[in-house]
C-alpha cells in the first residue's frame, strides 16, 4: 500500500505563508503572550497574588488541553483550514472581551476560551504550513520555522513596542484598553490569514485509512516537548512582573520584550538549517537547552546587560520548539498522518503547560522571589531536553 501522496504547493507560498503567521501572531503572539506584558498592571490594579495571577495563564492552558483535545477529534472530520479559520475568529473576538470587565470569573473564561480557540488555530496551522514547499526541504524547514518565529515574534515585539508604554502613560487601570486594541489587531490581520488557510484547503476526497502513529517510538520526542510546555510558559508569564520587582522602568520592559520578538523573528534563519538537517530529537535538545539558558540568565547574573542577553538567548530559541516537533513529524511521518501527529504534540504540551504558570506563581509567593521560579523552569527544559537527544530518527520519510 502505498503512502499518500505529499498535498501540492499553492501559487502564491510565501503570501499564504505571511498569512499563516499572521494567524499565529494571534494564536501565539497576543493570546498567550500578552497577558505577561499586562500583568503587573493587572496585578496591581485588581489587587492579585502571584498565583493568582498565575491561574489566568493556567485557565488559559487549561483550554488549551481542550483545543487541542478537540482538533485530534475533529482532523479527519473537518478540513484543517475550516478549523484554523474557525479558530482564528473566535480566538479575536475572545481577545477583545477580555478587557470587558475585570471579574476574576470574566478573566478566567474568557483566557480559557482563547487557549481553546487558539490551540484549534495553532494545530491546524503547523499541518497547513507543513504542505508548503513538499519538493525542497529547506524551504519547507525556513517556511515551518518561519511560522513560529515570525509569526509569534511579530505579536510580542508589537504588543512589547506598545502595552508597556501605554500602561506608564495612562496606568494600571488603563489595562482593559490594551487587551481591546489587542483584539482589535488580531480582527485586522483576520481577512489575509483565512485567506491563507483557504487557499491550502484540499479538494474533497474520499476519507482514507489514517496510518497509525508510532506513538511508542514518538516517546522522548514527546516527553522532551512536555519539558518545553511546563517551562518556558515561566518566564514569558512573569518576564515582566520579575523585571518590575527589580525595579525596572516601562521603557525596560518594553526593551526586553521587543528585542525578544524581534530575536523570535528572525530565529528561523538560525534554525533551518538544524530542522532540515536532521530527523532525531537533536534539535528539540539544542532548543530546550537554549530556553534554559535564557530563563536561568537574569537571575544568576542580575543587571540590565544580563537581561538583555537573556531576552536575546530566549527569543532566538523559545518559538522554535513547535517547529522542532513540525519539522520532525514532516522528516518522519507520512503526510497523512501529519495533523494528527501534531494535534498530538499539542495536546501533550497543552497538558504539560498548564501547570507551569500557577505553580510558578505559587513558589514565587511562598518564597517572595518569582526568580526562583525562573530558575526552576530552567531545570525541567534541561531536563526535557535530555530526553529529547533518546530520539531517533523513525526511518519514514513523508516526502
Amino acid at each position: 500500500m502505498h503512502a499518500p501522496q505529499t498535498p501540492p504547493s499553492p501559487r502564491y507560498p510565501w503570501l499564504v505563508l505571511l498569512g499563516l503567521c499572521l494567524g499565529n501572531c494571534i494564536t501565539n503572539g497576543f493570546a498567550r503572550f500578552a497577558y505577561g506584558l499586562l500583568l503587573p498592571a493587572m496585578k496591581s490594579d485588581l489587587g492579585w497574588s502571584y498565583s493568582q495571577a498565575g491561574w489566568l495563564n493556567t485557565a488559559n492552558a487549561l483550554g488549551y488541553i481542550v483545543g487541542a483535545v478537540l482538533t485530534m477529534i475533529l482532523i479527519g472530520r473537518i478540513s484543517p483550514s475550516r478549523l484554523f479559520g474557525f479558530g482564528l475568529i473566535a480566538t479575536s473576538v475572545s481577545l477583545l472581551a477580555t478587557g470587558y470587565d475585570p471579574a476574576l470569573w470574566w478573566q478566567s473564561l474568557w483566557r480559557f476560551l482563547a487557549g481553546a480557540f487558539g490551540a484549534l488555530a495553532f494545530s491546524t496551522g503547523g499541518a497547513l504550513a507543513a504542505q508548503l514547499f513538499p519538493d525542497d526541504a529547506r524551504r519547507n524547514a525556513l517556511a515551518i520555522a518561519l511560522l513560529f518565529g515570525f509569526g509569534g515574534g511579530l505579536g510580542i515585539v508589537l504588543a512589547g513596542a506598545g502595552l508597556p508604554v501605554l500602561l506608564d502613560l495612562r496606568g494600571p487601570a488603563s489595562w482593559p484598553l490594551g487587551w481591546t486594541l489587542i483584539g482589535l489587531t488580531s480582527l485586522a490581520f483576520l481577512p489575509l490569514a483565512l485567506w491563507a488557510g483557504e487557499s491550502l484547503r484540499q479538494p474533497h476526497q474520499a476519507r482514507a485509512a489514517r496510518p497509525r502513529l508510532p506513538v511508542r517510538r514518538m516517546l522522548p520526542e514527546l516527553a522532551g516537548y512536555a519539558g518545553f510546555g511546563l517551562g518556558y510558559i515561566v518566564y514569558l508569564t512573569f518576564l515582566s512582573a520579575w523585571m518590575t520587582q527589580q525595579g525596572a522602568s516601562g521603557a525596560a520592559i518594553a526593551a526586553a520584550w521587543v528585542l525578544l520578538g524581534l530575536c523570535l523573528c528572525v530565529s528561523p534563519f538560525v534554525w533551518r538549517a538544524v530542522f532540515a538537517r536532521f530527523r532525531s530529537g537533536l534539535p528539540l535538545a539544542m532548543v530546550l537547552t537554549c530556553i534554559a539558558a535564557g530563563s536561568a540568565l537574569p537571575v544568576a547574573v542580575p543587571g540590565n546587560v544580563s537581561q538583555m542577553v537573556s531576552a536575546i538567548v530566549f527569543g532566538l530559541a523559545v518559538f522554535m520548539a513547535p517547529g522542532a516537533v513540525t519539522s520532525f513529524t514532516r522528516h518522519n511521518l507520512p503526510a497523512a498522518s501529519w495533523g494528527a501527529s501534531i494535534s498530538l504534540f499539542t495536546v501533550v504540551f497543552a497538558v504539560a503547560q498548564t501547570a507551569g504558570p500557577y505553580a510558578a506563581g505559587l513558589l514565587g509567593d511562598l518564597t517572595g522571589d518569582i526568580g526562583h521560579s525562573l530558575l526552576a523552569a530552567a531545570g525541567v527544559l534541561l531536563l526535557g531536553a535530555a530526553i529529547a537527544l533518546l530520539q531517533r530518527p523513525l526511518g519514514r520519510t513523508a516526502a
